[in-house]
């Protein structure tokens, strides 16, 4: 495993430039399905730097479109609050049942053309999908996931962008895919790794339904999902897209959401594991689904002061067994500086989670109908809520939809059986 350790530190360091950002979700509605505006992106953004006991600066952004919730193609109103805020951007268009995405393109090249290098200096990375591959997949169907995308139309997607931007200084911004851990390890999806730059990793130990989703075994349910994912996408670099722990509602399976689960979910995978080590955009400063029965926020009306102490401990709770966990160590300093070092690494074997059973209910799009529930960790196409049906302010916008429901829907149609 030093190896693969040197070659992804290589691949991180030298082929994407990246830095190890921190950063939340942050979806185009709120939880009542109203959209956001720039005023709301500033308080975000503000918070977010500001959080009180942090183990770094969060001063990161990861968006699920770059479409303004209810409108055709106009740029979305967050670039101009991370403009004023320095708040890096890692972008996302919206891929999941369509077969275009020029509005999408539409709306960055708006903003690109209006805003420049205040915009284009804080662009870090680009996400081309989230979650298609899942709904697309024989289980994402059989979970009634929705409608996804397949690898040849997501490769083809990254080549519109590339052929988009070629002549613009988003050329060079490195381009992703964000999906469930366990579409990495399926062949059919290589053509998608080939095609990426990074690999983006939603995982939920929380939704892991039949093989002991406690919270004292989260710790290795994420390494062994982190590890397994790896060990199929060839040394190219995982950022983290999402990930975390509910701190209220109802229990799933052995999971049960609380503060004090939702802080040991921190030190033990963010602490441990990501923070300053991995480019991570938690799940999540604020709620962002009203129907998700779930809450994840870290903080209450977005204060400064979270719901529980931010600060990392220097020992953790999670055994190290040989290689099974990404680290190698149970011992780590929570405050370790970025310094662009190589994303964990390690090969696993223990099952862990699947697109099925992981919903956190974070939210995309530009305001499209999304009148079917979709799968996966929970990233909300569309800007309707759960797959709640909300109106469009113009037709032609790419159908899109909510994850979050969706996932629930799926363990209880047997989901469990799937890892």
């Amino acid at each position: 495993m030093k190896v693969a350790s040197a070659v992804a530190a290589t691949s991180l360091a030298v082929g994407v430039a990246a830095e190890n950002w921190m950063g939340f979700n942050s979806g185009a509605m709120k939880t009542d399905n109203s959209a956001k505006f720039k005023a709301d992106w500033l308080q975000e953004f503000k918070t977010a730097q500001g959080l009180k006991g942090a183990p770094g600066t969060f001063n990161s952004v990861r968006l699920y479109t770059n479409i303004q919730a209810y409108s055709e193609s106009d740029p979305i109103e967050a670039f101009e609050a991370a403009i004023e805020t320095k708040t890096n951007i890692l972008l996302g268009i919206w891929t999941s049942g369509t077969t275009s995405i020029d509005k999408e393109l539409s709306a960055l090249e708006k903003a690109v053309a209006k805003y420049g290098n205040k915009l284009t200096d804080l662009i870090i990375g680009i996400s081309i999908g989230s979650e298609d591959l899942y709904r697309d997949s024989a289980t994402g169907r059989a979970n009634k996931g929705g409608v996804g995308n397949g690898p040849e139309q997501i490769v083809k997607f990254i080549g519109d962008y590339k052929k988009k931007f070629a002549d613009s200084k988003l050329a060079n911004v490195p381009i992703g895919h964000v999906d469930t851990w366990d579409v990495w390890p399926n062949s059919t999806n290589k053509a998608v790794i080939d095609a990426v730059d990074w690999v983006g990793l939603d995982e939920y130990p929380y939704y892991e339904t039949g093989k002991g989703n406690s919270i004292e075994k989260s710790g290795q349910r994420f390494d062994s999902a982190f590890n397994k994912a790896k060990a199929a996408i060839g040394g190219k670099p995982i950022w983290v897209t999402e990930t975390g722990w509910p701190t209220a509602g109802p229990k799933w399976d052995e999971a049960q959401p609380s503060v004090e689960n939702a802080k040991y979910y921190w030190n033990e995978i963010g602490c441990r594991q990501l923070f300053n080590k991995v480019p991570t955009f938690w799940y999540n400063l604020r709620d962002s689904n009203g129907e998700n029965k779930q809450t994840f926020a870290i903080t209450e009306n977005l204060s400064t002061t979270p719901k529980f102490d931010l600060s990392c401990p220097k020992t953790f709770k999670t055994p190290t067994e040989g290689s099974s966990s990404p680290s190698g160590s149970a011992k780590a300093s929570g405050t370790a500086s970025a310094t662009g070092s190589s994303s964990p690494s390690g090969t696993g074997s223990a099952s862990s989670g699947s697109g099925s059973g992981s919903s956190s209910g974070s939210e995309s799009g530009s305001g499209a109908s999304g009148s079917t529930p979709a799968s996966g960790s929970g990233s909300e196409a569309g800007s309707a809520s759960s797959g709640t049906p909300v109106p469009t302010a113009g037709a032609g916008h790419s159908v899109a939809f909510s994850a979050a429901f969706t996932a629930i829907v799926a363990v209880a149609v047997g989901a469990a059986t799937l890892f």
